[in-house]
Order: C-alpha cells, then structure tokens, then sequence
C-alpha cells in the first residue's frame, strides 16, 4: 500500500515539494493539497482548487485536489491520510507545531521536507537572497549582487521564489525581460519583479522549477536567487546570504523556515540599522550568533529617497505599502512612512472608515496597521476596490512605498509620489560581500 499523503501549502512551496519529491514517488499517493488561510487575500479561488493533470503526471490523470487549511482534520479522516507534510514559509514556531498538533490529532504523521530533498542542482554559480522574516529588504540585496555581477560581464538570471496565481498550468515557466511583460500580473508580483526588469535582469518563476532551473540556467552565466517569502532556495546555492531585520528582533530566531535560513547561511546582513535602536541592533545581533557563529555579520542602511519631496511636504497623505511587508510580515509601516515623515508631510491620513470591498477586508484582518494602505491587488476587482479606497481618503498626495510604479497599474485623483529604496552597506560594499562569500 501506498503512503498516503497530504501537503499543507499556500501555493508555492508545497508544489514545489510534491514536483521533486513526491510526483515521481511510487511508494507515495499524494491525495490532497491544502490551501493556507489569510494569505493571498482577495484571491479568488479559480484555478486553485486543483492541482491540474498537466502539471501532476500520469499518476495523477484527474489531478489532485486543493481543499482549504481549516478542513484538514476532515481531509486527513475522508483520506485515510498516513501523513501529513508541512510545505509553507513565514509562519511562527507555534504555528508550525500548532499544524502537527493538527494532523496528529487526526491521526496521522507530520513531517517536513529538508533541502537535501527539494534542492536542484544546477551547472552554473548560483547566489541565493533569504531573510529571517518578509520585508528585511531581500530585493534590495539581490537587486544589489545582480547589478555587481551585470557590472562585471555575466548574464544574469534571477529566479524568484513561486507565486503562481492564475493557470498553474499556463505559468509552468515564466520568464520576464521588460516592464511590458508585467501587464497582465497581479500588484504583488509586480511588486517583486518590476525594480528587476527596470535593470535589465531577466527573471525566472512559475510552478515547476526543474524547467524554470533547467532555462534559467541555460540563458545565464550566474543565477540569483531572490527568495520570495523567505523560503528555502529551490536551487542548490554557492553562497547564501540571509538577512535579518533589528526592527523586529524577536522574530530573528522565531520563524519557520527563517531559523533555518539563518543557521545555514554563509553570510548574515542585519539591515535596517538607521531606522533601528541600538539595543535592538545588538539583540539582533545576538540572536544571529546564538544561531550561526560562523558566518560573518555584516551592517547595513535601508535608505528611502521620495522622487519628488514637494508635493509630501505639509501635505495630507495617504501612505501605500508594499502589501507583503504588511501582511505576511507582521510590520506595521513601512518605506512610505518613512519618507512621509522624513519629507515633511503634514499627516498621514488612516484608510480605515473609507476602504472598499475586499480593501476594507485586508484592513479589518490586520488591524496591526499604522495609517498605511496595503497595495493589494491579486485580481482586477481588488485593484478597483483599491482605487476606490484611495479616492474616498481624498487626500493631498499618496506616497507609494510599494516596489512599483504604483501609477500603472492604478487610476487615482490624488498626484502618487513614488519611494524608492535601497541598501548601504556600512562595513561593505555588494561587491565586497559577493567576494567574501562567492567564489566565481
């Protein structure tokens, strides 16, 4: 008999597990995927509730079913389940152990899958971008080390961390060159591809990475890796970096797979410290030791620049953050805020009372809040309820701290200003990173 297995997910990493270590396993039947709750809000469902044939292999000629997270015990029950595997990234210790409790309530195993699983091995150099916790500022670093080794001569490819919305079928691989290829995305994957593009470096994602890995590869001199919700490299890395966040240092050691992250990095970057209290530097630090001795600890900035200051300044503005950062990971600002305040602006207006739809949803879910917009967007009509929040604030401007030009993909009365912001280092260069920990 076959061991029958159900893979806890959220539409990334648990595809990824089932692609190369489980589809071709004949001693393995995966009979359900389980879709997480609270992420991905205002994502319809469409395309979701299976995981289709195409993707899944002969032995699975109907595909395999995507039921949500809270029917899992009844999943585990209807099944006969043997086994229960945990497949997603950003969540608590406590909510990980929660899950086991969970499955082995409903009287099944619980079981993890390690990198020397899931890895794929490539023929060309890879570095790999993690952090502890969603928005320590991974892009800014790998938007960093592309542009170092574009500076020397490679082609390089960046390969993201999945974030299959839509066909999974249809988004197999995909590969995007310019700003152009973004149109039919939603907000958050613009969100993590655009500032890439802008620079002229390709970028790679889509659900199966045995195929996205096997072109990336094929097109580039060196890949690097830019790892999305802080989940384990898909690929085998060279050198992996991983961030860590003082402005959230309890979280440094608390996360699942970030702990794991930070324990097999080869380099840590403690980001953020202009924005950050000196104690909470040092417990940052502390915790990076505690966890890895042996990588070397690096100090940098997250500097914030507004393109155009006047119209912030002793304005009433409504700030738009990068959703992620918000959402999945728990920050209460971000790079919007801080240049609202840096820039002189009057107030920042609180979206709550005004939002519309699925906007006031997100606002209601995550009251952790501090009079900042999430720029969600997973589909059309969350886009339109977007626009329709920003223009019922009415306020003077609107300071987009989201990655993106905000101005494409919304419609609004208000002038947008857009924030951009990057890494520096104060003990390094990217150049110097890379050649501490990156042998080419």
């Amino acid at each position: 008999m076959a061991e029958r297995v159900v893979i806890m997910g959220a539409a990334g990493r648990d595809f990824h597990d089932f692609n190369t270590v489980f589809r071709g396993d004949e001693s393995v039947e995966v009979v359900a995927f389980t879709r997480a709750p609270g992420q991905n809000l205002g994502e319809t469902d469409a395309g979701h509730d299976r995981y289709p044939p195409e993707l899944a292999g002969p032995r699975y000629p109907d595909g395999i079913p995507v039921r949500p997270e809270a029917e899992l015990e009844d999943i585990v029950r209807e099944e006969d389940a043997d086994t229960v595997v945990f497949s997603y990234s950003d969540v608590s210790h406590e909510r990980v152990m929660h899950a086991a409790s969970r499955a082995l309530g409903a009287g099944a195993g619980f079981r993890l899958v390690g990198p020397d699983e899931m890895q794929l091995a490539v023929d060309v150099p890879v570095v790999a971008v993690d952090a502890v916790r969603t928005g320590c500022g991974k892009s800014q670093l790998s938007r960093a080390f592309a542009d170092e080794l574009q500076e020397r001569g490679f082609d390089v490819g960046v390969v993201r961390e999945p974030m299959p919305y839509g066909d999974l079928a249809a988004n197999r691989v995909q590969r995007f060159d310019t700003v152009g290829d973004l149109d039919s995305l939603t907000v958050e994957e613009r969100e993590e591809y655009e500032q890439h593009v802008e620079r002229d470096h390709t970028v790679y994602a889509g659900v199966d990475y045995e195929a996205i890995l096997a072109r990336a590869s094929d097109e580039s001199d060196v890949l690097v890796w830019d790892g999305g919700n802080n989940e384990l490299p898909f690929v085998r890395p060279d050198a992996h970096v991983v961030l860590a966040d003082p402005l959230r240092p309890g979280d440094t050691d608390t996360y699942h797979p970030g702990e794991a992250n930070l324990r097999a990095a080869d380099a840590v970057v403690v980001n953020k410290e202009n924005a950050a209290s000196e104690d909470d530097i040092a417990e940052t630090v502390s915790r990076v030791r505690d966890a890895n001795s042996d990588a070397p600890v690096y100090h940098a900035d997250s500097v914030v620049t507004a393109d155009d200051p006047d119209p912030i300044r002793g304005a009433s503005v409504l700030v738009v953050e990068d959703g992620p950062t918000l959402t999945h990971g728990d920050a209460a600002y971000g790079a919007g805020t801080v240049a609202a305040e840096e820039c002189g602006a009057a107030e920042r207006l609180d979206p709550r009372g005004a939002a519309v739809g699925s906007i006031a949803d997100v606002l209601d879910e995550y009251d952790h809040l501090d009079r900042v917009l999430p720029a969600m967007g997973y589909s059309d009509a969350q886009v339109a309820d977007l626009e329709a929040t920003i223009d019922a604030v009415s306020p003077d401007a609107v300071v987009a701290g989201t990655p993106i030009a905000l101005e494409r993909v919304v419609d609004v009365d208000a002038p947008i200003v857009d924030v951009s912001y990057r890494i520096e280092f104060r003990d390094a260069t990217p150049a110097g990173v890379l050649d501490d920990v990156f042998d080419l």
